[in-house]
């Protein structure tokens, strides 16, 4: 559960600044089209963020507070199913990173 939730820690703060990187890239893409580099960079992130929305609610409906606040035994089922939120906690993460990376990268192309 540790593993699971440094993971999410570590990326959650991350999600006000993919924020800003859409708001940044909105305007670009709307006058040079969704299908420009611009456009394609903010659909990333938007969907770096739905996937982690995605992750947190199907993780809450999987655990309780107890589990993941206060390390109450897991059932072996439950322990299978972390094993397999691990994996899509690692997906949400590179998701993230890699979409901000692409975006600030277009970004500060422009910029110079």
């Amino acid at each position: 559960m540790k593993k699971v939730m440094d993971i999410h820690d570590e990326v959650m703060p991350k999600m006000g600044h993919l924020g800003r990187l859409v708001g940044q890239l909105k305007p670009m893409a709307d006058s040079l089209g969704m299908d420009s580099p611009h456009g394609k960079a903010m659909r990333d992130l938007q969907d770096a963020n739905t996937t982690m929305m995605d992750w947190m609610r199907g993780f809450g409906d999987r655990f309780g507070p107890e589990e993941i606040m206060k390390g109450k035994p897991l059932t072996e089922e439950k322990q299978a199913w972390l094993d397999e939120e691990e994996e899509k906690v690692k997906v949400v993460k590179e998701k993230i990173n890699g979409s901000i990376a692409r975006a600030e990268a277009l970004l500060n192309e422009g910029a110079n």
